[in-house]
C-alpha cells in the first residue's frame, strides 16, 4: 500500500540559503517567509492539507515547536510551490528524495532528521521541470508577481468577491475582497496584475492602485498612497505615500509620505515620516548587497535594489538609505546624510555614526510596540532576540 495513503507531516527545513538570507530569517524560519500574499508555510498547507512545521534554528525552535513521529514529508523551506513541483512531492513515498541536480527538494521518511545531516540511504528521483527557491533576500520583490498571480488563483478560485464600493474605479475584472475589505473613492488598475483586499482590510480614499497588489488582513493603505505593483502590504500593516515592488511582511509601518521601492521589510518595522530609499545608483550600475554568510557584499545582478530591513528596526523622519542597503534586527536609523548600506543588528545612529543599542532598552521598546497591537512580547520572544543581539554582535566591533 502506498505510504500516502496515511497521514503525513510536512516539515519545512530550513536549508542551506538560511543564512544568505539574513537578517529576515534572524526572527523566523525560512518557511515563514512571505512573498506573494500568502507565507511559504501558508502556500504548502493548502496545496497538501496539513498545517506545517518546522525545522530550524536551535534558538528558534522554541517559538516553532517541531515534533516529531511517523512519516514526515521534508521539504526545503525557500521552495515556492507550483503544480508540477506540487505533484511530485505528494507522490514520494517513504525512504524516497526528490532533487534537482546536487539539490534536495523534498523526502520522506520515518526517521528523524537535524534538517542539515547527509539523509539515510534513499531512492533518489530526478525532477526536471521548473522550480524557485528564495536563495537570497531580492528574491522576494524579484519573485513577488508571479507569487501573487499564483496566491490570487490559489486564493480565489471558485470564491465570489465581496462587493466594493461604486465609489471606486476599477480597471479589468481582476480584483477580489474579503469579507470586512472596506476601499472608497480610489482607483484599481487590474490589467497590470491582480488586486486582493484581505479580511477586514482598508483603502482610504484618494489612493492610485496599479496590480499586482496584495493588501492582507488588517491592512491599510493610507488617503493618497501610490502603490505600483507587485507590492505586498502585510497583515496589520499600513503604507502610506509611494510604494513599488515591495513588501512588507506584516506589523510594519510606512505610514506617511516618502518612496519605497524594491524592497521588502520585516514584521514591526517603522518608517519615518518622508523616509526614503534609493533603489537605482546615479550611474544605473549594479547593485551590491551585504550578504551576512559571505561577511560582504556581492552582486545581486539587479539594476533597481532598495532596501532589507529586519525585524523591530525603525528610522526617523526624513531618512535617507542610499541603493542597496541591509538594516539588521532592531536598529534605530536617523538624522541627516545617507547612513551606510550594512546597518548591524541593534544599532543606534546613522550618517554621524553607529553606536550599540543596549539590549533593555531595545526589548523595551518592542515591548511597547507590540502592545500597541494588543499583542506581547513574551520570554521566547525576549529569548530570541538576545540571542540575535549576541550573534550579531560581530558586525558591531566596528562602532
Amino acid at each position: 500500500m502506498s505510504q500516502n495513503a496515511y497521514a503525513m507531516n510536512t516539515v519545512l527545513f530550513d536549508g542551506p540559503y538560511r543564512n544568505a538570507l539574513l537578517p529576515l530569517t534572524y526572527t523566523r524560519p525560512v518557511g515563514l517567509l512571505r512573498i506573494g500574499i500568502l507565507t511559504l508555510a501558508e502556500k504548502w498547507e493548502r496545496e497538501l492539507g496539513s498545517v506545517p512545521q518546522f525545522l530550524t534554528q536551535p534558538y528558534l525552535q522554541a517559538a516553532f515547536p517541531f515534533e516529531p513521529g511517523g512519516i514526515q514529508r521534508y521539504i526545503l523551506g525557500g521552495l515556492c510551490p507550483n503544480p508540477a513541483l506540487v505533484d511530485a512531492i505528494a507522490a514520494l513515498e517513504a525512504e524516497q528524495s526528490l532533487w534537482s541536480g546536487a539539490e534536495l527538494l523534498a523526502w520522506v521518511s520515518t526517521a528523524e532528521w537535524d534538517g542539515v545531516s547527509p539523509l539515510p540511504e534513499t531512492e533518489r528521483i530526478e525532477f526536471d521541470a521548473a522550480w524557485h527557491n528564495l536563495q537570497r533576500p531580492w528574491d522576494l520583490f524579484k519573485m513577488n508577481a508571479q507569487e501573487l498571480e499564483a496566491d490570487f488563483e490559489r486564493i480565489t478560485a471558485g470564491r465570489e468577491s465581496a462587493p466594493i464600493s461604486s465609489t471606486n474605479t476599477v480597471l479589468g475584472h481582476r480584483i477580489f475582497a474579503e469579507p470586512g475589505a472596506v476601499a472608497e473613492a480610489s482607483v484599481f488598475n487590474t490589467l497590470t496584475g491582480p488586486i486582493y483586499l484581505g479580511t477586514d482590510s482598508e483603502v482610504m480614499e484618494g489612493c492610485l492602485v496599479r496590480g499586482g497588489l496584495a493588501l492582507c488582513d488588517h491592512a491599510q493603505l493610507k488617503m493618497g498612497a501610490k502603490v505600483y505593483g507587485a507590492s505586498t502590504v502585510g497583515p496589520h500593516s499600513r503604507v502610506g505615500g509611494e510604494l513599488s515592488n515591495s513588501i512588507l511582511t506584516g506589523y510594519s509601518n510606512k505610514g506617511h509620505d516618502g518612496f519605497l521601492g524594491n524592497s521588502v521589510l520585516g514584521e514591526w518595522c517603522n518608517l519615518g515620516a518622508d523616509t526614503n530609499n534609493s533603489n537605482l545608483k546615479n550611474n544605473y550600475d549594479e547593485v551590491k548587497l551585504w550578504n551576512y554568510e559571505r561577511r560582504g557584499f556581492e552582486r545581486t545582478g539587479l539594476q533597481f535594489c532598495g532596501l532589507i530591513m529586519g525585524d523591530h528596526s525603525k528610522s526617523g523622519i526624513n531618512t535617507m538609505f542610499n541603493t542597496g542597503t541591509v538594516v539588521g534586527v532592531s536598529a534605530n536609523v536617523f538624522g541627516s546624510g545617507f547612513p551606510r548600506n550594512f546597518i548591524p543588528s541593534f544599532s543606534w545612529g546613522g550618517a554621524q555614526g553607529l553606536s550599540e543599542y543596549a539590549l533593555d532598552k531595545a526589548l523595551a521598546t518592542a515591548a511597547r510596540v507590540k502592545e500597541r497591537r494588543a499583542t506581547e512580547l513574551d520570554d521566547i520572544d525576549r529569548a530570541i532576540l538576545q540571542a540575535i543581539f549576541e550573534q550579531s554582535a560581530e558586525f558591531r566591533t566596528a562602532f
